[in-house]
């Protein structure tokens, strides 16, 4: 979160500590030699992910702050752990994106409250502040959503610093156009960047099966 005193490090610390506890509670338990079978369910599994990394930066990195928004597919499904205003995508191939995810913003409630129009969010002076985010605040309360996987199409998960600055119909172009997902990302940065840049980007894209 700019702005924030040991943001970086809070976001760092954020994607160690989620990774380590999905590979620990899911990974490990399915390859052990008895496979063994998690006691929780994969929402629960993602739900702890997230509170124990908001318990490592309240730790660790006091004042610092960050979104966090992880995919787990498992599956025909995907399970995403949310908090701040990150979002996650479904590309589909008929040209339509859908938004897996609610920003928790600032912005976004008085939109949700109809007290301002998509329009005017996206150009509000206060549209970068959020209500909920990892390392800020109490009570901690992250989003867990499941979702059908887009068959033949894409899951996109971004930051603020591309779907802020770079339009869907344009994003979906970049990466329905590119064979190589990593190219897609770059141009997906490249092109966040030259609409002013005026955050972090950050890009990862998957390609689903048919």
């Amino acid at each position: 979160m700019g702005g924030h005193q040991h943001g970086e490090i809070a976001s760092a610390m954020a994607i160690r500590v989620m990774a380590a506890h999905i590979i620990r509670k899911l990974y490990l338990p399915f390859f052990s030699l008895t496979t063994e079978v998690p006691e929780e369910s994969v929402q629960e599994i993602m739900q702890e992910g997230v509170l124990e990394a908001h318990r490592a930066i309240l730790k660790q990195a006091l004042g610092g702050g960050t979104t966090l928004t992880a995919g787990l597919i498992v599956g025909e499904q995907i399970t995403i752990a949310h908090i701040g205003d990150s979002r996650a995508y479904a590309v589909y191939p008929d040209g339509k994106m859908e938004i897996l995810t609610r920003d928790h913003s600032l912005v976004k409630r008085l939109e949700e409250l109809g007290q301002i129009t998509p329009e005017e969010a996206a150009i509000h002076p206060q549209r970068n502040v959020l209500y909920r985010a990892l390392g800020q605040g109490e009570p901690f309360d992250p989003d867990i959503i499941t979702a059908p996987i887009p068959h033949k199409g894409y899951l996109l998960l971004c930051s603020d610093g591309l779907w802020g600055a770079v339009s869907e119909e344009d994003m979906f172009k970049t990466i329905t156009s590119t064979l190589s997902l990593q190219n897609a990302c770059q141009k997906l940065v490249q092109a966040a960047n030259k609409a002013g840049g005026p955050d972090n980007i950050s890009v990862i894209l998957a390609r689903m099966p048919s």
